[in-house]
């Protein structure tokens, strides 16, 4: 003051916030604890560890093939992208190789999987946002690819498709025809709810520099997946390192570079377009013949040979009782699911059972970099951020 007195500043303490773990707009068990200026985050810190899983644990005390289930509900999303990367990482381990038309019907299914993972994210990130009427166009499309996924084998969500040298079941008559129709119907949906929000004020106010991940922050915390492609960086496994025969599809990564809200967005959008030309693709090219490998020391003989050959019988025998064996090694495998590289390390000593299973799941590294892209944004924004993000907190308990 003029006159020389000073006067003391008034103490302005942060609010302390949890953000979850019992929240719609964590979507799951995520806890979010958030330092609060008025409405704007200053700190802020992820804890993982709400659902209490075990997954890897899991896969220790069980045979090599009763983990597909267990793979299955790491990402209830698109969980049979999940059941046929285990069985892909198996086989790599075994060195046998899932027949031609089983790897296009993975691929097929997978591509479904991104689909319908895609929709859930954008449609609940929507109604995060107060847009409730993009949320049913998109479930809807996802529970039209429930109805093929009951069709082709019995079940909708946790499906429990794949095999370890294969896929169970082959596509009944007309199913791939039903899933050409959906694909093209679905296609037509996926652009009307773009149209809807692509140039929308109020979304486009709540997502336009929203969250930001920086290329250099994506790499340094191991971003992959559409998160990833948002920042500018075109990495995706199916084009680095092929499987199922990807490298003889046509089909496009797509790549932003804001990388926020907006963009994530975007691309997952593009990314259907791209899964939906890949399954057409896969469909006019898919091959016949079986669709389970013939190797007698990974695949279950059909029940004519259990009830009527010794050879049948013993080989049945000695799978479901002693289960399958690779060698004594080790492997890292690594498939694109539909948030990132979704990866299996897989440690072997020869018997039935897994001696040391880790993953390397896309949710894991991404929710990483989440607190860094709030800090100093407001609590509106992180929630938009979360949601595009797609975090699945079945990937994230140790």
């Amino acid at each position: 003051m003029s006159d020389g007195t000073h006067v003391r500043p008034i103490p302005s303490d942060l609010l302390t916030l949890n953000i979850g773990p019992a929240h719609p707009a964590t979507h799951g068990t995520l806890r979010v604890q958030v330092q609060l200026d008025g409405e704007t985050i200053r700190n802020a810190a992820c804890e993982i560890g709400y659902l209490h899983r075990g997954f890897e644990k899991q896969c220790e005390t069980v045979y090599y093939q009763f983990v597909i289930p267990y793979a299955e509900r790491l990402n209830y999303m698109g969980p049979v992208n999940n059941s046929n990367a285990w069985c892909y990482a198996m086989e790599q381990f075994l060195g046998i190789e899932a027949p031609a038309r089983a790897q296009a019907l993975r691929v097929i299914t997978s591509e479904l999987g991104r689909i319908i993972d895609h929709a859930v994210c954008i449609g609940t990130n929507l109604v995060d946002l107060g847009a409730l009427t993009n949320f049913w166009y998109m479930f809807n499309y996802r529970e039209k690819v429930y109805d093929l996924y009951e069709e082709l084998c019995g079940a909708r969500m946790m499906v429990n498709y794949p095999r370890i040298g294969g896929v169970s079941l082959d596509a009944p008559d007309d199913w791939l025809e039903k899933c050409l129709r959906l694909v093209d119907e679905m296609g037509e949906a996926v652009s009307e709810v773009q149209a809807l929000i692509s140039r929308n004020r109020i979304f486009m106010d709540r997502t336009v520099g929203a969250g930001t991940i920086t290329k250099e922050l994506a790499i340094s915390h191991g971003v992959t997946g559409p998160c990833l492609r948002a920042a500018g960086i075109g990495y995706d496994v199916r084009k680095a390192q092929p499987y199922w025969g990807y490298e003889k599809y046509q089909f496009e990564v797509p790549v932003a570079d804001g990388g926020d809200t907006y963009d994530r967005t975007i691309v997952r959008f593009q990314e259907m377009y791209e899964s939906c030309k890949i399954i057409r693709q896969a469909i006019a090219s898919i091959p016949g013949g079986p669709v389970l490998a013939s190797d007698h020391l990974v695949v279950l003989p059909e029940k004519d040979k259990v009830y009527n050959t010794m050879e049948g019988l013993i080989n049945h025998f000695k799978l479901v009782m002693h289960g399958i064996q690779p060698p004594k090694g080790e492997l890292y495998s690594a498939t694109e699911g539909g948030n990132g590289e979704l990866g299996f390390y897989i440690v072997s000593d020869g018997s039935a059972k897994p001696w040391r299973v880790r993953i390397r799941p896309p949710c894991f590294a991404n929710f990483s970099v989440f607190p860094k892209i709030i800090k100093g944004k407001m609590v509106s924004d992180a929630i938009a951020a979360l949601g595009s993000i797609n975090i699945i907190a079945g990937e994230l308990d140790r």
